[in-house]
């Protein structure tokens, strides 16, 4: 297993999704540097993870049933993943947790006795409606004896909104994470897409969501239709602990009216493996990424080092590294309008595609895993010299 001294960075999910890309790829640089570090999560251990990796790690068995409401399956996650980490603690002096139910769970087994220090690192903040969530989220950042966040933005408003100072880490990207597949894959993706025949292909990553912006990503492309252009959106992604069905369901709902047919003009491809997901990286023709809340942004990094030129929304915390025109073009939060003009300008404009290319190939050095991965074991010491130095007193 592992020897108490190391660091458990902890995800409620074995899922593709940030918060576990984020931790593994965090997991594989400090083990890369020689640091003790285990990644623990909730899945199934006869999966486990989404890809393979060097690290060590365990995968708690997960609950299969749950219950059938988003309360339900938080504090069942929640319960189930104190038990497994409550047999693992010994283990361990710091849980790092990376999401909401994995931080109420390191918190409660810290205060069930274990010697355990507990960081937290908020990516972003759900917009939770019903009281019980609120509050549990709420706990989520106010009980870690320590709190990260990856960018400027989420520092301000954990200290404005929830009263909780912070450190910023960035996140990183991996270059190779994504390597370029054969030209005859490429092109079989693209016959699927029915792009064969040259139709522009944007890429969207993170499913039919509300955070995600998906529907100013098809009003948009509707838009587009109208106009006479013709270009396909592919999505990739969808499985999400929370349940966006109804938004899903209504946005769809929505194609026929814009003039839009559905596995035609948006294509749904769900989740997909590390290769297929490399695939359609460098099959897209550009990435339109029009979230209306992130914590970070993760997806723009990985196309750009995929080569991809990159359309996202004018966000706060986007802005701490996209430039407008320079490496991405940035059309106002919520306005499809703006964002089929900057569609449509991309589309038409070789020199600009060339331009924000390298534009992304000039930002990525400043993000990488090496520097994120040093970053915390600063981090890190600091928290365990506080702890020895707490210790020595109550002597």
């Amino acid at each position: 297993m592992s020897q108490r001294g190391q660091v458990a960075l902890i995800s409620h999910s074995t899922k593709p999704r940030g918060g576990l890309v984020h931790s593994l790829s965090l997991a594989e640089a400090l083990h890369a540097d020689g640091f003790g570090v285990h990644l623990i999560t909730l899945g199934d251990p006869a999966e486990g993870l989404f890809r393979h990796t060097a690290v060590p790690h365990t995968v708690l068995p997960a609950l299969t049933k749950a219950g059938t409401t988003l309360e339900d399956r938080v504090f069942a996650a929640i319960d189930t993943l104190t038990d497994g980490l409550s047999g693992l603690a010994g283990d361990f002096d710091l849980l790092h947790a990376q999401d909401c139910i994995a931080a109420r769970a390191a918190a409660r087994v810290r205060d069930a006795g274990a010697p355990v220090t507990v960081l937290r690192t908020v990516h972003h903040v759900d917009d939770f409606t019903t009281q019980m969530l609120i509050d549990c989220q709420r706990l989520a950042i106010q009980e870690p004896d320590r709190v990260l966040v990856v960018s400027e933005q989420w520092r301000a408003i954990l200290r404005d909104e929830y009263g909780r100072e912070a450190l910023v880490v960035p996140n990183g990207v991996d270059p190779d994470r994504f390597p370029a597949p054969p030209a005859e894959v490429c092109a079989a993706l693209r016959a699927r897409l029915a792009a064969g025949n040259g139709r522009f292909v944007f890429l969207s990553v993170g499913g039919v969501e509300p955070r995600k912006g998906s529907v100013y990503a098809f009003r948009a492309l509707g838009q587009l239709r109208r106009d006479g252009v013709d270009a396909i959106l592919a999505v990739v992604g969808g499985h999400s602990f929370q349940d966006y069905a109804a938004y899903r369901d209504a946005a769809l709902a929505m194609l026929p009216s814009l003039g839009l047919t559905l596995g035609e003009d948006v294509v749904l491809l769900g989740t997909v493996s590390e290769a297929e997901l490399a695939g359609w990286y460098h099959t897209a023709d550009a990435l339109v990424f029009p979230s209306v809340k992130e914590g970070f942004g993760l997806v723009v990094l990985e196309a750009m080092s995929a080569g991809l030129p990159v359309i996202a929304s004018d966000l706060p915390v986007l802005r701490e590294y996209l430039v407008d025109g320079e490496n991405a073009l940035l059309p106002p939060v919520g306005d499809h309008v703006a964002l089929a003009s900057a569609m449509r300008e991309l589309m038409a404009d070789a020199a600009l595609r060339e331009r924000l290319r390298a534009g992304g190939r000039t930002l990525l050095p400043r993000f990488s895993w090496a520097a994120s991965a040093r970053r915390h074991q600063e981090i890190y010491r600091d928290v365990r010299a506080r702890a020895v130095r707490r210790a020595a007193v109550q002597r």
